[in-house]
């Protein structure tokens, strides 16, 4: 429907999708769409015939082996390494609002700007100058978080149609306007279809390897650190009864996967680096409030934040928070308004 709204109000549009898929995900019906797999000739059948019915012009990108090198590479990476990435934010980063555009341009596709539906809002800040990413007004449905590594000169050509909307008031317009078919549309997607997440890895790629207590007692073993994350309770298989096991730690230099009572997830510290300034210019010379949201099902949490002279930023919540995770990116929001955006790199021992 973004791209209704945008007709509709007298811009000339012209669609674009990606096609990343190069064969390599077997076809399983597992109930949900993915970004990467066979059903993505669905989509391009869909999109093509959705852009028809609209009268705009309609080119398919592909970008297979950009997808894979810079997704899903990353996230093999970063599994192996002992974090857990977030894909859709890579994506959105480097893919849609990166290879996407300039492939676009090279394939002589003309534009001024660059439309999402994506529900967040975007605006220029005339005190600053800078562009603000912000919340939408659907804040059940904002995807901010999805979008908190985009820099400023990717804002600055940035249109969200669906920001000043609900979801189901875009359902509703879609039903009146004949598009009942796309209000009907699961949202249930994953980064790999069927979560055929095999596809990724190799098979030395799961060394065994210990699970042990903070104190170095081991319990078990594990099928390989790729299997697991933090705040995991299910598939550990080290039975006992009494307390469940979860997992705190995975510690990838040693190979091993550190468990222990659910307690020990709550941090109140944590500390993120590849720090991405959006609302903020640069780093503040004082420590700042703030609502940091650690995950996109995690509820923005009070705190206060630190710039170090090393280029990261020391959380320090009001309130301990349940299994902050390596590898997912933390957004600072001061209301509707990101702040700045980082990578959890390492929760400090207290």
């Amino acid at each position: 429907m973004a791209a209704w709204l945008l007709k509709r109000d007298g811009w000339w549009v012209t669609g674009l999708t990606m096609s990343m898929w190069d064969g390599s995900v077997a076809a399983l019906d597992a109930g949900f769409a993915g970004c990467f797999g066979p059903g993505e000739a669905k989509h391009l059948a869909a999109a093509k015939a959705n852009a028809e019915r609209l009268g705009i012009e309609h080119q398919v990108v592909r970008l297979a082996a950009e997808y894979k090198e810079t997704v899903l590479g990353y996230f093999r990476k970063e599994y192996l390494a002992g974090r857990t990435p977030n894909p859709c934010v890579r994506c959105n980063q480097q893919m849609k609002f990166g290879f996407l555009l300039s492939r676009a341009k090279e394939l002589g596709v003309e534009f001024d700007y660059f439309a999402t539906g994506h529900y967040a809002r975007v605006r220029r800040d005339e005190t600053s100058g800078r562009w603000l990413l912000r919340r939408g007004c659907d804040t059940t449905k904002d995807q901010s978080y999805f979008l908190s590594r985009l820099q400023q000169d990717q804002l600055a050509k940035l249109l969200f149609p669906l920001g000043e909307w609900r979801k189901e008031d875009v359902k509703k317009l879609a039903a009146e306007q004949g598009w009942a078919d796309v209000a009907a549309q699961t949202e249930s997607q994953d980064f790999v279809e069927s979560k055929d997440y095999g596809v990724l890895f190799r098979p030395d790629d799961a060394a065994p390897g210990d699970f042990v207590t903070r104190d170095g007692r081991v319990l078990g073993r594990h099928r390989g650190i790729l299997h697991y994350t933090i705040g995991q309770r299910k598939g550990l298989a080290l039975g006992g009864g009494g307390t469940p096991w979860y997992v705190l730690e995975i510690d990838a230099a040693r190979n091993r996967v550190v468990v222990g009572p659910q307690s020990e997830l709550f941090h109140n510290v944590l500390i993120a680096g590849e720090i991405n300034w959006l609302a903020l210019a640069g780093p503040p010379e004082q420590p700042f409030r703030c609502a940091v949201q650690i995950r996109q099902q995690h509820k923005a949490a009070p705190a206060t934040a630190h710039a170090t002279a090393v280029g990261q930023i020391r959380v320090e919540f009001d309130e301990p928070q349940l299994s902050i995770t390596p590898g997912q990116v933390a957004v600072l929001y001061d209301g509707d308004n990101v702040l700045a955006s980082g990578i959890i790199e390492k929760l400090p021992q207290i």
